[in-house]
C-alpha cells in the first residue's frame, strides 16, 4: 500500500500528535478510496502543521486536494462530494477561520440528513486545530466548540493524546453522520507509544478516566487533559485524590461515566479554554446538578478562559487555565 512504513506494520512507535493524526488519515485512505482530504495548503505543504504531510504525493491531487481560501467554498464542496458516496475530510487552516464556513456547517451540514428524513448522509469530517498557547496571532488560537455542540446533527470530538488521535480521526471518518474533529494544536508535538496492532482502547463516544480519585472529579478535554493530570499529580502530594475524566466526545457526552464518578467523589470541576459564559462548562455542570443533586457535597465549578475575545500572545498565559487555577477551584470544591 502507498507510503506504508513500520508504523504502519504494526509495530510500537513513539509518535507525536501531528504524526498520529497523520497515520490515522494514511490508514483511511488505504481502507477506503472514497476518503479524500481537502483544505488550504494540505497537499504539497503538508498542512500549516504539516499534519498532512505526504499524503499528496502517495494518493496524488485527486484525492488530497489543495482549496483556494475560502472556507464556504470547501465546506459547500465536501457537502456535495459526501452526497455522491465520497468522504471527504476538510482541514480548516485554524479555528478562528472556520466561521466563514459555519453557515453551511450549520444550515447544511448538520441538518441535511433530518432534512431528507433520513434518506441522505452526509460523512463529512471538519478538523480544526483549536485552542492557544502557542504564541499566535488573532483569529488563531480560538476555543469554539460549544458553538457546534449547541447545533444539532453534528458529532463534536476532541482528541488530548496522540493515542486517541490516531484512532479517532479514523473512526470519525467511518462514520455516516458529519463530525467536527478538534486538535489541541499546541499539544501537536507531544509524544506518546502507539501500537496500531494493539486496536482502539476506547469506543469513540465514551470518556475516558484518565487518573482515578475519591476527592474531586476533573472533567476535561482537549488540551486541558495534560493540565488536569499535572493538578492531580501536584494535589497527591498534598493528600488530595483527584479523578481526572477525559470526555473525548462533547456531543454525545458519555453522561453515565460522569455521573458514576461524581456520585462517588461528590464534587466536580469543569475545565476548558473557552470563555465561561454559555461554554462547555456550564452544559455539564447543569447536567450533573439535575442528576446527581444529592450526592454534590459542593457546587460544581468551572475553570475557564475568560469573558473576552483572545489576547494578544504577550498575555495568553493570563488568559489559559493553568495548574494554579485549577488547585484553587479543587480548594475551593473541598472547602466547601
Amino acid at each position: 500500500m502507498p507510503g506504508r512504513d513500520d508504523a504502519g506494520q504494526g509495530a510500537p512507535v513513539t509518535v507525536t500528535m501531528a504524526k498520529a493524526i497523520n497515520m490515522g488519515l494514511r490508514a483511511a485512505m488505504e481502507a477506503d478510496p472514497k476518503v479524500l482530504v481537502m483544505g488550504e495548503d494540505v497537499g504539497k505543504l503538508g498542512g500549516v502543521f504539516r499534519v498532512t504531510d505526504g499524503l499528496q504525493k502517495d494518493f496524488g491531487e485527486d484525492r488530497v486536494i489543495d482549496t483556494p481560501l475560502a472556507e464556504s467554498g470547501i465546506l459547500g464542496t465536501a457537502i456535495g462530494l459526501a452526497l455522491r458516496g465520497y468522504r471527504p475530510v476538510c482541514e480548516i487552516q485554524f479555528d478562528g477561520f472556520v466561521f466563514p464556513g459555519y453557515d453551511q456547517i450549520i444550515s447544511q451540514l448538520a441538518k441535511m440528513h433530518f432534512r431528507s428524513l433520513g434518506k441522505l448522509r452526509v460523512p463529512v469530517v471538519v478538523r480544526i486545530p483549536f485552542g492557544g498557547g502557542i504564541g499566535a496571532v488573532e483569529h488563531h488560537s480560538e476555543s469554539p466548540e460549544s458553538l457546534f455542540v449547541h447545533v444539532a446533527g453534528l458529532k463534536v470530538l476532541a482528541c488530548s493524546n496522540p493515542v486517541d488521535a490516531y484512532w479517532m480521526i479514523q473512526q470519525a471518518i467511518s462514520t455516516d453522520d458529519p463530525v467536527i474533529f478538534f486538535e489541541p494544536k499546541r499539544r501537536y508535538w507531544e509524544k506518546a507509544v502507539l501500537d496500531v496492532a494493539a486496536g482502539p482502547l476506547t469506543p469513540l463516544h465514551a470518556a475516558q478516566v484518565l487518573r482515578s480519585g475519591d476527592d474531586v472529579t476533573l472533567l476535561c478535554w482537549g488540551p486541558m487533559v495534560k493540565t488536569c493530570l499535572q493538578a492531580a499529580e501536584v494535589a497527591a502530594g498534598e493528600d488530595r485524590s483527584l479523578e481526572v475524566i477525559d470526555l473525548r466526545t462533547l456531543s454525545p457526552l458519555d453522561l453515565p461515566v460522569i455521573f458514576q464518578s461524581v456520585r462517588r467523589t461528590g464534587r466536580a470541576v469543569v475545565v476548558h479554554e473557552s470563555p465561561l459564559t454559555v461554554g462547555m462548562g456550564a452544559e455539564i455542570a447543569a447536567r450533573i446538578t439535575e442528576e446527581c443533586f444529592y450526592s454534590l457535597e459542593s457546587p460544581v465549578l468551572r475553570v475557564t478562559g475568560f469573558d473576552t475575545p483572545y489576547p494578544p500572545s504577550k498575555i495568553e498565559e493570563d488568559y489559559l487555565p493553568d495548574l494554579d487555577r485549577v488547585l484553587d477551584a479543587v480548594d475551593r470544591a473541598l472547602a466547601w
